[in-house]
């Protein structure tokens, strides 16, 4: 499967090819082409699950160093930054990640979890918007959607 075949199956209505589309996906983002950065990559996702932030923020950065068009060190240290809720860092590596990569899905929405996290919901809510036009299927950004929706409501 190549990737426009898996956007391609993203959009479409077999929830169960939607499902293997975005594994693909994931894997393919996952892969640089060079065995030394996959595995700085995968140190960082290490790091993460150990919740060594600090690390984690290191490996990624030495990463975008060592490879600036590889999309996904980008959307990494991305989260890394959101989880230490660095949201205007994370927002502007989802930027990075999104010039390289405009079809990333989860730098998208990314992107939107940090605007709600610093309650700009409008811009929250054209990410998950714009995130559910490339993965119609992901169920967290369309709760999401809903959620800076209401807060919008709230405060107009």
């Amino acid at each position: 499967m190549t990737e426009l075949e898996a956007l391609s199956a993203l959009r479409g209505d077999d929830l169960v090819q939607a499902v293997r589309a975005e594994a693909a996906l994931w894997a393919m983002w996952h892969r640089s082409g060079d065995p030394r950065l996959d595995s700085l990559l995968r140190e960082g996702i290490e790091a993460i699950e150990r919740q060594d932030l600090p690390t984690a923020a290191a490996v990624f950065t030495r990463l975008i160093e060592e490879a600036p068009t590889f999309a996904e060190g980008w959307n990494k240290r991305a989260t890394v930054r959101y989880l230490a809720k660095d949201y205007s860092g994370a927002i502007a590596d989802c930027r990075e990640t999104l010039a390289r990569n405009p079809n990333h899905f989860g730098a998208l929405s990314g992107q939107g979890l940090c605007h709600l996290g610093l309650g700009q919901f409008r811009e929250a809510a054209d990410l998950f918007r714009l995130t559910l036009t490339v993965h119609p299927h992901l169920g967290s950004a369309r709760e999401n959607l809903r959620t800076a929706l209401s807060e919008l409501v709230k405060w107009n």
